[in-house]
């Protein structure tokens, strides 16, 4: 009550101030004629005077708070950040103060917003430092682009390109300066030369002449000090450093390449920055798998643990990923699978095709997707496997059957795709095998009485391999043919070849014309040469044998 009651006579008195009151007098006799009823309520107007007398001053003092607030002198700060107290000044000028004046002065305080301040947050509070360079030796600090503080990445450090963060960032700025530069000289350019004119300009023709006067002058040969200095820096750092690349090109070249490098690093900060990649999320540069070291080309949703390692390893026959070498040396001793789960559809000499169902073996399934999304961009499927079918390619030596690829399909396809991801291992491109399994597709579809084609949008290797093979396929087709008028339908029941895939690989190879109201397809006899020279050259080895697939179509999902 008491409490209440000073804040009311802080309250009026400020405003009776405002109004123009003449003295404190006035309002100790307008307080104290509200309780005048008996000589009990005299002693109690004193008593409220000398707290209206306290309260004037509390109310002057919190005036000059914010006085002095307003005016940008505020006083010195604790090391908590909070406004000393000052109940020691009131204390001092007015002894006989009350414990119910200090609690009316800390609430006036908390009204005014002086206490209690929030801190300031800190830098540091909302950046993560427990992602880190994988660079041996290196802070994080600075970024290969110039334009960053941090980094967590071994294509953003600059140690590990044998560079300084200051080094970086003064390359950073001639590169801005010499891109405002050159688009200022190409809108002169512009401006004095029409858009139809294609001869060069006097600036590109000195231009072009000071490039290969550069380049004439770099000395082809290291000196032997050089090749010793490589020598060292090799043997020192290994493969924690990118190589010195100084005099094994022009300067020019190498800055072309410094410039790339730093334009590419630049696109993937901003895909980071779109939350597309992951900051450390495409850690996993390499894997163990079987007797190969392979590089992967693109980031897989492994999980956060096994995703910020720069190595994985990893078991061929079972495809679990692990950490070490260690433990991959202690799998491989108990590990008891030779060959991938499921029932053997195919053999032929040394290579097996293997049917695993998703929904059986849903583990295996899964961590073989996980190892196709390192080296596919286009890919979506990752867990959600049971709704398919793996066909597994091997190949077959006295320790087991390796991996060499696969294909998967739906078990139910509503358009007829007969293969909805596929992959060739990287040890195994280039051999052959990719056209086999394209092969091995096709003829699973034939042993269904259907005609195929592949899921879409297919990428541009696997754009490039079908186009491939549909080709052999047609002039395969047109080699044994012997009658005069031909049929696009039926070359589709015969090789299980979707019609539009037929009509975009003849007009690709220039066989499908329009004459006389007719289509017609063009017998070439060039292209039918090439393709019988390549085929006897490469053999029978690569190819797949329908006698040899044991296999009948599964009955429902």
């Amino acid at each position: 009550l008491v409490l209440s009651i000073s804040h009311l006579r802080v309250h009026q008195f400020m405003c009776n101030q405002n109004a123009g009151s003449s003295s404190e007098g006035t309002e100790d006799s307008d307080f104290s004629a509200e309780h005048t009823d008996s000589s009990e309520s005299d002693a109690h107007a004193v008593r409220n005077t000398r707290l209206t007398r306290s309260s004037l001053r509390l109310s002057r003092n919190s005036q000059d708070i914010k006085e002095s607030a307003d005016h940008d002198e505020s006083p010195p700060r604790t090391p908590t950040g909070n406004a000393p107290s000052s109940e020691s000044d009131i204390d001092m000028s007015s002894p006989n103060v009350s414990h119910d004046e200090s609690l009316a002065k800390e609430l006036s305080l908390k009204e005014s917003g002086l206490a209690h301040r929030p801190k300031r947050r800190r830098f540091h509070e909302s950046y993560n430092f427990n992602m880190k360079c994988p660079t041996p030796g290196c802070n994080s600090l600075g970024h290969l682009t110039g334009k960053h503080e941090r980094h967590f990445s071994i294509s953003g450090c600059p140690l590990y390109h044998n560079l300084s963060a200051d080094e970086c960032k003064v390359k950073a700025s001639s590169r801005d300066k010499h891109v405002e530069e050159r688009t200022l000289s190409q809108r002169q350019d512009e401006n004095r030369h029409s858009a139809r004119q294609q001869a060069q300009t006097e600036r590109q023709l000195r231009y072009k002449e000071k490039v290969t006067e550069m380049r004439r002058k770099r000395n082809s040969v290291p000196l032997k000090e050089q090749k010793d200095k490589y020598t060292e820096h090799r043997q020192t750092h290994g493969s924690s450093r990118e190589p010195l690349l100084e005099n094994i090109t022009s300067d020019y070249d190498l800055e072309l390449f410094r410039k790339a490098q730093a334009r590419a690093l630049d696109d993937l900060e901003k895909l980071r920055l779109q939350g597309q990649v992951t900051e450390g999320g495409n850690m996993i540069k390499t894997i163990v798998f079987g007797r190969y070291e392979l590089d992967t080309w693109y980031h897989s949703p492994y999980p956060e643990e096994y995703a910020r390692l720069g190595r994985l390893y990893m078991c061929e026959f079972c495809l679990k990923y692990m950490k070490s070498q260690t433990i991959l040396r202690r799998h491989m001793a108990k590990c008891v699978w030779k060959h991938p789960p499921g029932d053997e559809i195919y053999r032929k000499g040394a290579i097996s095709v293997f049917e695993v169902d998703g929904k059986k073996n849903k583990i295996y399934c899964q961590n073989l997707c996980l190892l196709a999304k390192l080296f596919l961009d286009h890919k979506t499927l990752y867990y959600d496997v049971e709704p398919f079918l793996f066909y597994v390619m091997t190949e077959a030596d006295n320790t087991g059957c390796h991996l060499v690829g696969y294909f998967s399909k739906e078990k139910n396809s509503f358009l007829n795709y007969n293969v909805s991801c596929i992959l060739t291992m990287p040890q195994y491109m280039r051999q052959g095998y990719g056209k086999m399994l394209i092969d091995f597709s096709y003829l699973l579809s034939k042993v269904e009485e259907k005609v195929g084609s592949p899921e879409r949008p297919l990428s541009d290797l696997g754009l490039i391999s079908y186009r491939s093979y549909w080709k052999e396929v047609l002039l395969r087709y047109l080699h044994n043919f012997q009658g005069k008028e031909i049929s696009i339908k039926e070359i589709s029941q015969e090789t299980a070849v979707n019609p539009v895939d037929i009509v975009s690989t003849l007009q690709s190879l220039q066989m499908l014309k329009y004459w006389k109201g007719k289509h017609l397809i063009l017998k070439r006899q060039d292209l039918i040469d090439d393709w019988k020279t390549k085929e006897a050259k490469r053999g029978s080895n690569k190819t797949i044998d329908s006698t040899a697939l044991k296999w009948s179509p599964p009955k429902g999902t």
